[in-house]
């Protein structure tokens, strides 16, 4: 077994980080420390851990630059985008904070003479996140920081692609000041985060990745019951209503299919457009994304990287070939993009047309550059199709009537719905999946509920 990761870029195939995976000595030391230290923090009480994490955040952000070119170099991105990432860490866990006080107070129940009772939140104890490569800030907060607001310690493993986001955490939180044990990182195999879900310090645990990692979560932490908190794969769909605004639908749903080289669960996947305007969406999205430029992501003028690595490009190409062989027309010409080649982690985007539900690019996960596109005629066949899949991370309909978009987000099985966007995470709503995506909830302050356990408080007096 391994006893080393190593960080291959996607943009060269250079190595560009080598650390030692943590020794049981090590990990030991980790739990006994987050455990100890937790009493101490959850005393401290909301304000004051707000002010802690606060001067964390103050500092991780003023590294904007650094965390930025960090996140390019191990994981693709363009450089023009990754700093708005740490702007995203920033505004979810700002928000996070500023709500904690009141999402954190106590239930109160109705008075009874004689009797005081009332419901507390009370921390679980040590948080374990498990956190991917795709996003490694934002998938991080959206645990971190509530965990921390509500008064538990957190110990972060992250992705072996991107070790150094959870270094440069780790170095805000030591220079805020936050206390020894309240937040660590562990640089970890598969086989160990095993063991360290089913380490009896180890109160909650939150996992973002593949389906198949939520399984060995869940299975890992089988007969603990303790919590688990799984956000999955997805094959998010969005439905052009005849009556949307054409171009903004064009220009939000090709940036929602294509950032971030189409790496993102709630990245849009299929379309399902009304056929008066499939044509001309068609014609307008393959123009779009043809003025993508991809190449090297250090570049200020590339808009679409790499992806994370070779194989994973190879798998995209996989599920574009596999269309193709079954009646799919790839509406863009690969040889556009220059820098696309078959043995390296570049890939051309693609637009598929003649999909159907057979297809894996309609009815699986492909993570990557890859979106198909139908032509609907009616809204409950858009709602048949948009809820013919085993994921739910988030749906969108492009429309002008709010009230046609109400009525079919209540029909369609998904844990964000939006109207005139996608691809979007809002702190003050619910985070959350049904089907194959996974459970639990992070963000708003149903979030803190995954993150507190109940403690009911019944005083009589005599």
């Amino acid at each position: 077994m391994t006893q080393e990761l190593i960080t291959i870029s996607p943009i060269d195939g250079r190595e560009v980080v080598r650390r030692a995976y943590a020794n049981d000595a090590q990990i030991a030391q980790a739990l006994a420390q987050a455990q100890s230290a937790q009493v101490a923090w959850q005393a401290l009480g909301v304000a004051e851990r707000g002010r802690m994490v606060s001067a964390a955040v103050d500092r991780f952000v003023a590294a904007k630059d650094e965390i930025a070119r960090a996140i390019t170099i191990q994981m693709g991105r363009p450089l023009r985008y990754t700093p708005g990432e740490v702007a995203g860490f920033e505004a979810r866990a700002r928000h996070m904070i500023s709500i904690a006080d009141a999402a954190l107070a106590p239930v109160r129940v109705p008075e009874q003479a004689g009797f005081t009772r009332f419901i507390s939140r009370e921390p679980i104890g040590v948080a374990l996140t498990v956190a991917p490569w795709n996003y490694p800030l934002l998938t991080a907060v959206n645990s971190i920081v509530p965990a921390l607001m509500a008064g538990n310690t957190v110990i972060l493993k992250h992705s072996d692609q991107t070790p150094l986001c959870a270094e440069l955490m780790d170095r805000a939180f030591r220079d805020a000041g936050v206390p020894k044990g309240v937040f660590q990182y562990l640089h970890a195999n598969h086989d160990t985060v095993q063991r360290l879900i089913r380490a009896p310090e180890i109160g909650y645990v939150s996992f973002t990745g593949s389906v198949r990692g939520g399984r060995v979560v869940e299975e890992s932490a089988a007969g603990r019951f303790i919590g688990v908190g799984l956000e999955l794969g997805g094959n998010d769909p969005a439905y052009v209503r005849a009556d949307a605004r054409l171009d903004h639908a064009v220009e939000t749903l090709v940036d929602g299919a294509f950032f971030n080289s189409g790496q993102s669960c709630c990245g849009i996947q299929r379309i399902y457009v009304a056929r008066p305007l499939y044509d001309e969406f068609v014609e307008r999205a393959v123009a779009l994304t043809n003025g993508y430029v991809l190449g090297n992501p250090l570049h200020p003028e590339t808009t679409l990287g790499p992806v994370v690595r070779a194989r994973a490009a190879a798998e995209i190409r996989d599920v574009i070939a596999e269309a193709v062989s079954a009646g799919a027309q790839n509406m863009i010409d690969s040889s556009h993009f220059n820098n696309a080649s078959e043995s390296s982690s570049y890939i051309a985007p693609a637009i598929l047309t003649r999909v159907n539900h057979r297809m894996r690019v309609m009815n699986d996960e492909c993570f990557g550059p890859v979106v198909g596109i139908m032509p609907v005629d009616t809204d409950d066949e858009a709602v048949a199709l948009m809820n013919d899949s085993v994921y739910g991370l988030t749906a969108a309909v492009f429309t002008q009537d709010e009230r046609a978009a109400l009525a079919l987000g209540r029909q369609v099985c998904t844990g964000t719905f939006f109207m005139n966007r996608c691809d979007y995470l809002d702190p003050a709503l619910a985070w959350t999946g049904v089907k194959n995506t996974g459970r639990g909830v992070s963000l708003s302050a149903i979030g803190y509920e995954q993150l507190t356990q109940a403690k009911s408080f019944h005083l009589r007096s005599v």
